[in-house]
């Protein structure tokens, strides 16, 4: 159980994260840093309260019939943490018994997208998208926190060898089922202390987003571009899939992204990486490869709604009036990136999200004004690339959707094309 003290700690850090623009694990990061007296137990034991709480809010809200942060809490700890009226009139809950008979009370009646915690935008686009028999898997889903996958480094180590490696360091992960490249493990003790990962034997990625680079079918000594870099985990698995050669630019808009990237790549010893920051308009220096790049990786900015078992806070501060502006810049990204690609070169579309405005739609708007591109089926390549998914479902079509409910990784999208 925890104390009052901890009560209150919850309730304040989970009032900072709902009330400030920042991402959760940004905000929970500064508040222990101004916490020294917290060890570690206790930073646990706040982190998963309110991550729980985040998950769940808008149940806890209606169950508790209240928004203040105090009052989710408690409902959390009565609802998942199994407190009774005494434990929660300890921490100075008010009308704990009637809390209590609340949370116990049947939840059928409660409308789908109060029940899972949902946005009711986004609770009717999951229903658009999905058979009425997998919706609620769906949504429980997204609701579960996401295990830790990591990509074994090929540069340096395979999978057994790290599996090993990290075994005898205490730290026991299995196979992911999809990706040749992953180990996984559902606690949450940390990695980064172990001479694996000091060594760059591995980068933390989700199982889903090992699967994307492949779709490339990179060949050694070729010239790639990963058009929307980021921290560059998509970045370091291309430059391990080319064996070190070739010429691997890496763009992106943030220079901080790319700052993590190249402390990234020197830990992994990529050598074949070209990091450059883009500017506003078409950038002079992406003009001179225009028509010269042999394969194109657009890992799109969107709304990330793929993500939500890792970023649980997304979904309340992201508006549906967003998805449309983000939607026409995919677009936008898209077209430009496409002008990189020379006659038979491959572009490959992806993103962490679930929404049909993000993939689909920007797909068949590209193809509509891009005669010269065709679709290339995603499961063929994968299993050419000795990764098996489960059977097709009759809603897949030639991209690769990869769900949590039905794939075990977080959800992505990603569209292969040929150029002519």
């Amino acid at each position: 159980m925890i104390t009052p003290a901890l009560y209150e700690a919850c309730a304040r850090l989970l009032a900072d994260i709902l009330g400030s623009p920042g991402a959760a694990d940004g905000r929970m990061d500064r508040f222990f840093r101004a916490q020294p007296r917290l060890g570690p137990k206790e930073r646990g034991a706040i982190a998963e309260i309110v991550y729980g709480s985040l998950r769940h809010h808008r149940l806890l809200c209606a169950l508790a019939e209240n928004s203040e942060p105090r009052a989710v809490i408690a409902a959390w700890l009565a609802g998942f943490e199994a407190y009774t009226a005494r434990q929660l009139a300890a921490l100075g809950v008010p009308h704990p018994e009637a809390l209590v008979v609340r949370i116990r009370a049947d939840r059928t009646p409660l409308p789908f997208a109060v029940r899972s915690s949902l946005p009711d935008w986004f609770a009717a686009r999951l229903r658009a998208l999905l058979p009425a028999s997998e919706v609620q898997a769906a949504a429980d889903a997204l609701l579960e926190p996401a295990p830790l996958d990591v990509r074994a480094n090929t540069l340096k180590t395979d999978r057994a060898p790290l599996q090993q490696s990290l075994a005898a360091a205490g730290h026991d992960l299995q196979p992911t089922p999809l990706s040749p490249w992953g180990l996984r493990r559902t606690s949450r003790a940390s990695l980064f202390r172990t001479d694996a990962f000091a060594s760059g034997q591995f980068e933390v990625q989700d199982e889903g987003s090992q699967i994307i680079a492949p779709l490339l079918e990179p060949r050694r000594s070729e010239r790639i571009v990963d058009y929307c870099a980021g921290a560059g985990g998509k970045t370091l698995h291309l430059s391990a899939l080319l064996a070190n050669t070739g010429m691997l630019y890496a763009f992106d808009t943030s220079q901080k992204r790319l700052d993590r990237l190249r402390e990234r790549a020197a830990r992994a010893g990529c050598d074949n990486i070209r990091i450059q920051t883009l500017g506003a308009g078409h950038d002079g220096r992406i003009k001179r490869l225009y028509g010269k790049i042999d394969r194109v990786l657009v890992d799109a900015p969107c709304s990330g709604t793929g993500t939500l078992r890792r970023s649980p806070d997304a979904k309340w501060r992201l508006a549906e009036a967003r998805i449309a502006t983000l939607a026409r810049e995919a677009r936008q990204i898209l077209s430009e990136a496409a002008r990189l690609v020379r006659p038979g070169g491959r572009l490959v579309y992806a993103t962490c999200s679930l929404l049909k405005e993000e993939n689909e739609e920007v797909i068949t708007d590209f193809l509509a004004e891009h005669g010269q591109y065709t679709v290339i089926d995603a499961r063929e390549i994968l299993t050419r690339r000795g990764i098996a998914l489960p059977p097709r479902t009759p809603d897949e079509g030639p991209a690769l959707r990869l769900w949590p409910h039905r794939h075990k990784t977080d959800g992505f999208f990603a569209q292969v094309l040929q150029r002519a």
